[in-house]
């Protein structure tokens, strides 16, 4: 059996290098590890577990929170949110020196908060302060670079999208991973900061001399006010157990179009409906897949791969920090090649299990996976962020690679913290009453 189960995995890396979609890939997989368990048993292939099993992926209820939190950034960008946002991530700047850079590192964090999507904070904040970069005198390698970086904060600070498909894959609380990512998404942004100002010292980036009159600084700190409610509802609502995370999507939907329809008064009903498309075919792939690895992970579970797992890394260590550390190293390798949704899909309930069997919280392993998969967004070859900033740019993927790696480095400073102090996760978790 362990043999079959190896070439199934095998199979399933192969598949997916050789440029098969990842969900026929998974429900490919998942069949094909049925038939041999009905191979093994002598009994007749489950055919109603496949249906079953991609009914119960797509009927799950938390994972409505990834097409809720889609609509609502969408509506925000094409509300004309995101300038908004931009313009008062420089207020708070003001004019220290790099101000452009930090301002791309504040506003992809108060964006994470409303997307939480890491290639739709590197393309929105990318498309405004880019451009914006370039004619201030920054090179265009520094200007992609700390852009693709800080879009890693957006699905670490709540909502995130990659932990809804976390907290499904392994059962566990899509509140208590929001909380668990509170303080990490913080670190990541504060490293960041301290980055641009080292660097400042080596390459002297531009200071803005201009200064806001007060009509100016009234207006930014209104237009601010409006977009930030929505993180605000939406944390504070988890936060005080107002809603769960299903619900505060669907209301930052609702509160994101009365905004944007009724208060600045950006966008028309007519053009609700070409938003709604957009949402749309953004979330389907990821849901696909996702119906797709419930059959995948049916099929390996049913072989016993996850009790094989974890009899094999117990044969290697049984120190939880160091199982931590072999999975870190994995995790940064499979991030490289492939989307980080995806990759928790494939890997989180086959890893959970052993995390937990070490007493590792599933909320502090997990964190610690959505971390280390968001930061595949900016590491080559596939790097969505890389390719997003690059061409924006319009500059090769090697310029956009040299301009992200001091920032690359940060990060993983930030991923080594929140591994080996768990706290960094469960504090906020644990104080606020959630199951960790």
């Amino acid at each position: 059996m362990g043999i079959a189960i190896t070439l199934l995995i095998i199979l399933t890396f192969v598949l997916i290098i050789g440029g098969v979609p990842i969900y026929v890939t998974l429900l490919l997989t998942g069949v094909c590890s049925l038939g041999v368990l009905a191979e093994s048993t002598g009994t007749p292939i489950a055919t109603v577990a496949v249906s079953q099993a991609i009914y119960n992926g797509m009927g799950n209820l938390p994972l409505l929170a990834i097409p809720f939190f889609m609509l609502a950034g969408e509506i925000m960008n094409r509300g004309g949110i995101t300038e908004k946002l931009v313009r008062f991530a420089l207020l708070l700047i003001g004019r220290l020196p790099g101000s452009l850079a930090h301002a791309g590192i504040v506003s992809s964090m108060f964006f994470g908060g409303i997307t939480g999507s890491a290639q739709a904070s590197a393309s929105c904040i990318g498309g405004i302060l880019i451009p914006s970069m370039k004619k201030e005198g920054y090179s265009l390698k520094d200007a992609a670079g700390v852009i693709s970086a800080a879009a890693v904060c957006g699905p670490i600070i709540p909502p995130s999208i990659i932990m809804v498909v976390y907290a499904t894959a392994v059962g566990a609380s899509v509140g208590s991973m929001f909380m668990g990512g509170i303080i990490p998404g913080l670190l990541v942004g504060i490293i960041l900061m301290g980055v641009v100002i080292v660097r400042d010292r080596l390459v002297h980036f531009p200071r803005r001399t201009e200064k806001l009159t007060s009509s100016e600084i009234k207006k930014t700190l209104f237009d601010a006010i409006i977009p930030l409610g929505m993180p605000i509802i939406v944390v504070g609502g988890i936060m005080g157990g107002i809603c769960t995370a299903t619900e505060a999507g669907a209301i930052s939907v609702v509160y994101s179009l009365i905004v944007s329809l009724f208060v600045i008064r950006t966008l028309k009903l007519k053009d609700i409906w070409p938003i709604l498309l957009n949402a749309v075919n953004a979330a389907a792939p990821l849901l696909l897949i996702i119906a797709c690895a419930r059959v995948f992970s049916y099929g390996l579970t049913a072989l016993q791969m996850p009790v094989m797992v974890n009899d094999l890394i117990l044969s290697i260590t049984e120190n939880k920090w160091v199982f931590l550390l072999l999975v870190n190293l994995l995790l940064l390798v499979m991030g490289m090649f492939m989307d980080g949704g995806a990759a928790v899909i494939i890997m989180a309930p086959i890893l959970a299990p052993v995390a937990a069997a070490m007493d590792i919280s599933l909320v502090h392993f997990g964190v610690v996976m959505c971390l280390n998969l968001t930061i595949g967004c900016i590491t080559p070859p596939l790097g969505y962020c890389l390719f997003i900033t690059g061409k924006i740019a319009k500059i090769s993927i090697e310029d956009a690679v040299r301009g992200t790696m001091p920032y690359l480095l940060a990060e993983m400073i930030v991923l080594l913290a929140i591994t080996y102090v768990p706290d960094l996760v469960t504090y906020i978790p644990e104080v606020l009453g959630y199951a960790i």
